[in-house]
């Protein structure tokens, strides 16, 4: 019978755009516009507001570049305009222009300017820069590598709802990472991830009734949670949820539906889907 598997993943933030200042109705019809999809005229407009310093606009172009709408793509482009913004203290600019130096994008990668970028954001309270100076003690990258110092920087923005990082602290505790190990601890950070409908959380939370760590054991739950990350696309769920088909643990056994999500975490290349499709096509 094929192990559990229980699974961990970090996630990047997800930005958002605003509005403000003296270039506001320039800004405004710019965001009318990229709400159409009219990339090119949203450009113009953003520009014509982002040369006369606006932030939000600034920081708007940066986006436009990075992402190739209404321009030619180009990361130094994104690089130069997230800078104007970040120098104004823009938490998102600031955010971004870490991410770059974190993955290299535009830039020569620079962990510790990533880290630098990021604690400007994160001391402003930005819960997702907040997440990513978690990740970066986590991984040791730019700075000395810390359990305790990602732990507290990921409670920060725990602590302001952000799902990504509610699941990495579940993530911790159940691992007894920086912290107390705690099953009971890990399952209250997860519940709150799930709650947003985090993927990866509801898989952990899935593992957890499986085995009966800080709730009450349960196969039935463990599937359920499993079904709602697997519906997701989240491989090892599939995986997961195959075996319990195969197996009938929480569910009626039906071999049918379990090769149905082996073939789905196998087409996204899971190794223990593909193991156990073999496994079943050689009996």
């Amino acid at each position: 019978m094929k192990k559990i598997i229980y699974t961990f993943i970090f996630l990047l933030p997800i930005l958002l755009f605003s509005c403000a200042g003296s270039t506001k109705d320039l800004v405004d019809k710019g965001n009318a516009l990229y709400s159409e999809e009219s990339y090119l005229e949203a450009f113009q407009y953003y520009k014509k507001a982002a040369d006369q310093g606006h932030v939000i606009a600034q920081f708007n172009l940066g986006f436009m570049y990075y992402k190739g709408y209404g321009v030619t793509q180009s990361y130094s482009e994104a690089i130069r305009w997230y800078k104007l913004a970040a120098d104004q203290g823009n938490i998102l600019g600031q955010t971004m222009l870490g991410d770059m130096y974190e993955t290299g994008k535009g830039v020569t990668q620079n962990y510790s300017e990533a880290v630098r970028w990021y604690k400007l954001a994160a001391d402003q309270g930005y819960d997702s820069a907040q997440s990513k100076i978690g990740f970066m003690y986590y991984k040791g990258e730019g700075v000395t590598q810390n359990y305790s110092e990602a732990a507290k920087w990921y409670k920060l923005a725990a602590d302001q709802g952000y799902d990504n990082a509610q699941s990495i602290l579940g993530h911790m505790y159940m691992k007894g990472e920086g912290v107390t190990q705690s099953y009971s601890e890990a399952a209250k950070w997860y519940k709150l991830a799930v709650a947003q409908g985090n993927a990866h959380s509801q898989a952990n939370l899935g593992f957890m009734y499986y085995k009966g760590y800080g709730v009450t054991q349960s196969y039935s739950e463990a599937a359920k949670w499993y079904k709602l990350a697997a519906d997701q696309g989240l491989a090892n769920a599939q995986t997961n949820l195959g075996f319990m088909y195969m197996n009938g643990e929480g569910v009626t056994q039906s071999y049918s539906e379990a090769k149905k999500w082996f073939v789905l975490a196998a087409d996204q290349g899971d190794l223990d889907a593909k193991k156990e499709l073999e496994r079943i096509q050689n009996k």
